[in-house]
């Protein structure tokens, strides 16, 4: 009978495919036979089980146990089973009696199995699954795995049975990305333990010996017995690297594309790419340009590249991961490249070259790698260069690729790994030179700007005075900033134009848009400005001649051609002071009207509306006069100075009246001090400011004398003035000044209407003025051999430094002025 016994117990350990455990129990409960299936079922040794009670492998022994287990026909149910490392575990426990000759019962026979085993194909299945299989207690203890999660965790079954999850796989208790708030793996195992609420998620680690980071695709969910109660845990997951390191890729290049060549500057550019893959991609990035392209100027040509020749270029960028670098390498600092040089020889052959410290999938038994980027087959022609000097220099690995755009060569770029294990592979070097050539057209575009910009500023500075002509009138002070590089030049310009009379008009206007063409539509605009001020137009009359000379200029345009934005978005303020009246005449066409401050701080009201922009046509404008007091400040301004994207112009308007208004050194102090603190660091368009502090001509360098209308008053008049010299120390202007005096007066006797007035200004210089009722112009008349008049204003023309006709309301005005020593 134990002989037939022995038989049957082997029997039933060969017939699963899994570990089965096999005892023999006497009728007192003592196990006297253990197979070897219970040490690989439960851990438990025969030395160590034989002689001891069965009830010892039970959690909750039932008294009569096993004899009251009568089940041969039918297994009991889970019985909750104890593991020699203190685990529990759900068995199926099988009974037979083992009878004498008699038929008396000698002891039993049980054998134990995991609780839902499948039949021996479905184990079969699961563990040749490709799939990373695993289950595991609610302590999260290893409680079984298959092949393939034993080749991950690089240990097999029995090494991990019984051990917890933190002691096997020690790198899963941290993220391998912490700055990516990743969830370490064994901490979603405990949660999914402590919720029971199942879980999916991507985990990275590098396995144990390889020099490449994995990407796990896992699912986790709870295992329930009868009761619901979580008995288990279980997990699967497969390795989805080369897709999950694709879409990196794709993240990288997608973030570098919205981030590359938003500053429209060659430096900004090269500091953009730079930063661009650091550190999701590589460790340490460098920008190299030729100092061509950093001033903005054509690169040079393919033939200056000579064979053997160091290459000399600019850094005009350095970032990397673990140093605070992201600031640009001074660009007037030349970095030398070797002839035999890597670099070099990229340039010159204009193919991009990885570097790597030792040959890619290397990494040891369990070194994976992402895929075919790891296969030497999917290198192009000529990669990778296996240098081991990379090591000495803390590399892993380096690309460098050549910065080309439009067919020109820029500069090169490269691309290294410092810290991280992982070879670059060619994927990497896709990756590289699609970032390279993404960042190669926009600084391409960069120094293509930055030439246009410089072009415009230099157009722009041409255009704007040089130095502001010294006035008796006004003290004027002036400042202009051009917007930030992103936005480009604008057409911001201001003037001060001396006119006749003593008189002085202020300027600045505004052409929308930027760019050389805002440039030369601001030059444009100046010049038409001066040339209607020579005529001595009211501020609301020059204004309606220049709308029409910008409504005129359209016409020229070519049929279907679209007019740029230009003149046709101008604005235009026009202010002219007279310092012997104090009065201030002043219209705008779309402008911002002036802050104007008397001299105790307060602020001067301007009571007149904004005509239409220029270029709109058919519309008055409109113009006033101020009385102001000697001593007050104008500040006439563009609206690039008080608006912003962060602040209204009302606002502006306040903050700079608040600036204006302390006391300051100088003028040009207080124009420096309103500029910086009312621009930003960031400019998004231009701005000026021209300030203007007025001054008064005292009465004693005025004189004026009425003047019947007969011409035997002439020569009283000459006597007039002769005194009024006498009396100024001007007698070395007495001969030029009493021909003027006599011609003037004679054809305003002759020619105009009364009153006459004779009016002598003694200010920078002598001018003589002459007015009438009538509105009659004169004009200068070259008389001939045998003529006897019409040399008199030829007389006055070539006697004095200047002559013209001023309209007033009332009549006319001729002057002339001449320069005193």
């Amino acid at each position: 009978m134990a002989v037939r016994m022995e038989a049957w117990c082997v029997e039933m350990a060969g017939m699963q495919d899994a570990p089965v455990a096999v005892a023999v129990v006497g009728t007192d409960g003592v196990v006297s036979g253990w197979s070897e299936g219970g040490r690989l079922l439960l851990g438990w040794t025969a030395e160590e089980i034989v002689g001891r009670p069965v009830t010892r492998l039970l959690v909750d022994p039932t008294p009569g146990f096993p004899e009251d287990y009568d089940t041969v026909t039918d297994p009991t149910g889970p019985v909750t089973l104890r593991h020699r490392v203190g685990s529990t575990m759900d068995g199926v426990v099988t009974v037979r009696p083992m009878l004498g000759a008699g038929g008396q019962v000698l002891g039993h026979a049980m054998t134990v199995q995991r609780w839902g085993r499948r039949p021996v194909i479905a184990d079969r299945a699961f563990e040749q699954c490709p799939f990373a299989l695993g289950v595991y207690d609610p302590d999260l203890r290893f409680q079984w795995i298959n092949a393939s999660s034993g080749r991950v965790i690089a240990h097999t079954e029995q090494q991990v049975l019984g051990r917890k999850y933190r002691e096997v796989l020690p790198e899963l208790d941290r993220s391998l990305f912490p700055e990516r708030d990743d969830k370490p793996y064994t901490d979603a195992l405990a949660e999914v333990a402590r919720t029971g609420e199942p879980a999916r998620l991507i985990t990275v680690f590098r396995p144990r010996g390889s020099d490449y980071a994995n990407a796990w695709a896992t699912s986790i969910w709870p295992v329930r017995d009868a009761g619901g109660r979580v008995c288990a845990i279980a997990n699967w997951g497969f390795d989805m690297s080369a897709e999950y390191w694709a879409r990196q890729r794709l993240l990288i290049l997608n973030e570098a594309s919205g981030g590359i060549g938003r500053a429209l500057d060659v430096i900004g550019t090269a500091q953009e790419l730079a930063g661009a893959p650091v550190p999701g991609f590589t460790d340490l990035v460098t920008v190299d340009l030729f100092e061509e392209v950093l001033r903005g100027e054509e690169p040079p040509s393919a033939s200056a590249f000579a064979p053997g020749e160091t290459v000399v270029l600019g850094r005009a960028a350095r970032h990397a991961a673990t140093e605070d670098t992201d600031r640009p390498a001074e660009p007037a600092t030349p970095v030398s490249h070797a002839a035999d040089s890597v670099v070099a020889r990229c340039m010159a052959a204009g193919r991009s070259t990885v570097e790597l410290a030792a040959e890619p999938g290397q990494g040891g038994e369990w070194a994976f790698g992402p895929g075919l980027a790891a296969d030497p087959a999917h290198w192009p022609p000529g990669n990778p260069l296996i240098d081991g000097s990379l090591a000495a220099e803390g590399l892993t690995g380096r690309i460098t690729v050549p910065l080309r755009a439009r067919g020109a060569l820029l500069g090169v770029v490269t691309f290294s790994r410092l810290d991280r294990p992982e070879a670059f592979t060619a994927d990497d070097l896709i990756l590289a030179e699609e970032l390279t050539a993404k960042a190669a057209v926009a600084i391409d575009n960069a120094r293509r700007y930055s030439r246009e910009r410089t072009t415009a500023l230099t157009l722009q500075h041409s255009l704007l005075p040089q130095r502001l002509p010294r006035q008796e009138a006004i003290e004027v002070a002036s400042g202009y900033l051009p917007a930030g590089t992103g936005a480009g030049v604008g057409g911001d310009w201001y003037d001060v134009i001396p006119l006749s009379g003593a008189r002085v008009a202020l300027v600045v206007g505004d052409v929308v848009g930027h760019g050389l063409h805002a440039s030369a539509s601001m030059g444009r605009l100046r010049t038409a400005v001066r040339t209607l001020a020579d005529v001595d137009l009211p501020p609301e009359e020059l204004l309606t001649h220049l709308d029409d000379l910008v409504l005129h200029a359209e016409d020229g345009q070519p049929a279907g051609q679209v007019q740029p934005a230009g003149e046709s978005g101008a604005t235009c303020l026009y202010a002219v002071y007279d310092p012997v009246s104090r009065r201030c005449a002043l219209a705008s066409a779309g402008h911002p009207l002036p802050l104007v401050i008397a001299p105790d701080g307060s602020p001067v009201p301007v009571p007149v509306q904004p005509g239409p922009p220029l270029g709109i046509g058919g519309l008055p404008f409109e113009a006033t006069e101020l009385q102001l007091p000697e001593g007050s400040l104008l500040a006439l301004f563009t609206d690039g100075l008080v608006e912003g994207r962060e602040r209204d112009p009302d606002r502006g308007i306040a903050d700079l009246f608040r600036v204006l208004k302390e006391p300051a050194g100088s003028l040009e102090a207080l124009c420096g001090t309103a500029m910086d603190t009312m621009l930003p660091e960031r400019r998004t368009d231009d701005a000026a400011l021209l300030l203007a502090r007025t001054h008064a001509l005292s009465p004693d360098r005025v004189a004026d004398w009425p003047i019947v209308p007969d011409a035997a008053q002439v020569p009283h008049a000459r006597q007039f003035a002769m005194d009024r010299l006498e009396a100024w120390g001007l007698g070395e202007a007495a001969f030029v000044t009493e021909l003027v005096v006599s011609e003037l007066v004679t054809n305003a006797i002759r020619y105009g209407e009364p009153p006459l007035r004779l009016r002598l200004i003694r200010d920078t210089s002598l001018i003589c003025e002459v007015s009438d009722c009538s509105e009659t112009s004169p004009h200068l008349r070259r008389a001939r051999a045998f003529d006897e008049g019409g040399r008199g204003l030829l007389l006055v023309a070539q006697l004095t430094q200047g002559w013209g006709t001023r309209y007033t309301t009332g009549g006319k005005t001729i002057w002339c002025a001449q320069t005193l020593a």
